[in-house]
């Protein structure tokens, strides 16, 4: 079975990916975080500083790590989200604004207006759009969308702007009812989480929940989490 924990950012799929990999047995795609490939995409910028060109750069670059990672895993894992991240980050950016937190105070977190620039930007993102939505379609068997209950977390790295993850939000599910995969929306805390996920897949565990809570927050705990701009890239403009 081939499983996508959904959601916006700050909605905790990375931490219940790991969690749940543990308690089912079952093997995890991670793909490469935008921090992670800034440095070598876009050596030297912050992500609020990134242009339209850009970010469809970091958008196919990470759409390409993704379906690598989970070609590798064959017919079972679990994946920490899904290409359909990748669309909406930036197809949500075209009436929010390329920084997004420059337009958190605007009603709605909207940008004043939509230039010709970002037009065109948004007919190339939706023409990206068509082809992650078909791979979506094409590898998952089954969502399970977490609900963005947690607060944004204030990281110097992810927009400060509830209109921006409240419009991604709700692309999301629309999107995989269009989509016609199942999906199921969970709720509460991470072992009430793990419970109902459980459940709903009708999976059976290999370790208790606290064992694999444990060592999902070792992994955690242990990664990288400086800024993109803090990191030095190893490859130029590969």
């Amino acid at each position: 079975m081939k499983i996508s924990v959904s959601g916006t950012y700050s909605a905790g799929k990375t931490s219940t990916v790991m969690a749940l990999s543990h308690y089912l047995g079952l093997p995890r795609a991670l793909a490469r975080t935008i921090r992670e490939i800034l440095p070598e995409a876009v050596p030297g910028k912050a992500l609020a500083e990134v242009t339209p060109a850009e970010f469809l750069h970091l958008m196919l670059r990470r759409h390409c790590g993704r379906a690598v990672a989970e070609a590798r895993l064959g017919d079972s894992f679990l994946s920490d989200g899904s290409s359909l991240q990748e669309w909406l980050y930036g197809a949500a950016r075209v009436v929010h604004g390329m920084n997004p937190n420059a337009t958190a105070a605007n009603e709605g977190g909207l940008a004043p207006e939509v230039s010709a620039g970002m037009r065109f930007f948004g007919e190339v993102v939706d023409e990206y759009g068509k082809a992650f939505r078909r791979h979506v379609k094409e590898t998952y068997d089954v969502f399970i969308h977490l609900e963005h209950e947690l607060e944004i977390v204030s990281d110097g790295h992810r927009p400060m702007n509830k209109g921006f993850r409240d419009t991604i939000d709700r692309m999301l599910l629309e999107t995989v009812e269009e989509l016609g995969i199942p999906l199921h929306r969970v709720s509460g805390s991470m072992p009430e989480r793990m419970e109902k996920i459980t459940a709903v897949l009708g999976l059976t565990p290999v370790m208790s929940i606290g064992q694999a809570f444990e060592l999902s927050m070792r992994e955690y705990d242990a990664q990288d989490f400086r800024l993109e701009t803090e990191r030095v890239s190893s490859t130029t403009g590969v």
